[in-house]
């Protein structure tokens, strides 16, 4: 579940990333954050991939040793506490990962990276209007990103764009694939994580978008933006959730 304080927002927010994973051919679990430990682990032992949802927290700096901005919302110990379980058990288990928006920076802050708390805060003055990643759901096309020639999402992406030149495009240079996306994050990935890679930026501001898996037989992917509200018209945002599907069938 996304939120374990919000209740509200947690069950308005669940059901998209729900349908997602259905149309992909895959069966939704929920992993309820309010139960022991050991409780949880009796579902998750039952799943066979994980996919981690955006949330309305932050993570909490402490766990990457950095003090506390003004602009950083509430932990939510709860969501962490279930993340942190489902990774454990992923990674000893070798099943897939998707994370999305929240998902990436708890991902990244597991495996030992770190968090940009307030993106306009780090940009310098000349870039902070150049893109709105805060833009929201009511935005269908917040910004562009580009994706990284030799990571697993570009073969993702590519695959999924031979039949459609609408979704993506190739950068001037050839050496990147370019997709629009969605935005709906004022924080994103610093210094990567243990096993992790960047695999795609925002263009404008260069702003991690994207990060995989350095292991090329455990499928791990998180992307920043909310792939699960644009299937219904993005063939991308489907081949995302194709391909947790297809890993965790494997």
């Amino acid at each position: 579940m996304p939120h374990s304080i919000d209740r509200e927002y947690a069950e308005r927010a669940i059901p998209q990333y729900e349908r997602a994973v259905e149309k992909a051919g895959g069966e939704s679990v929920r992993i309820p954050l309010d139960q022991t430990p050991a409780e949880v682990m009796k579902i998750i032992e039952l799943c066979d991939g994980v996919l981690l949802p955006g949330s309305k927290a932050d993570v909490d700096p402490a766990k990457f040793s950095a003090t506390r901005s003004p602009h950083t919302a509430a932990a939510d110990p709860q969501r962490d506490a279930v993340d942190e379980l489902l990774l454990r058990d992923a990674y000893n288990r070798h099943k897939p990962i998707l994370g999305i928006c929240y998902g990436l920076q708890s991902l990244n802050v597991y495996r030992a990276g770190s968090l940009i708390q307030h993106i306009p805060d780090f940009l310098p003055q000349d870039l902070r209007a150049r893109v709105d990643h805060e833009a929201g759901k009511k935005v269908a096309v917040a910004h562009a990103v580009e994706i990284e020639s030799n990571s697993r999402l570009a073969e993702i992406v590519e695959g999924a764009n031979k039949d459609s030149d609408r979704n993506g495009a190739l950068a001037p240079d050839g050496s990147k694939f370019v997709v629009p996306v969605n935005s709906s994050h004022h924080q994103s990935a610093d210094t990567i994580g243990e096993g992790l890679r960047i695999s795609a930026r925002c263009p404008d501001d260069r702003i991690i978008e994207a990060v995989e898996g350095t292991a090329p037989d455990h499928f791990v992917l998180a992307v920043q933006w909310h792939p699960e509200r644009s299937v219904d018209d993005d063939e991308p945002s489907r081949a995302i959730f194709r391909a947790l599907i297809e890993a965790a069938a494997k």
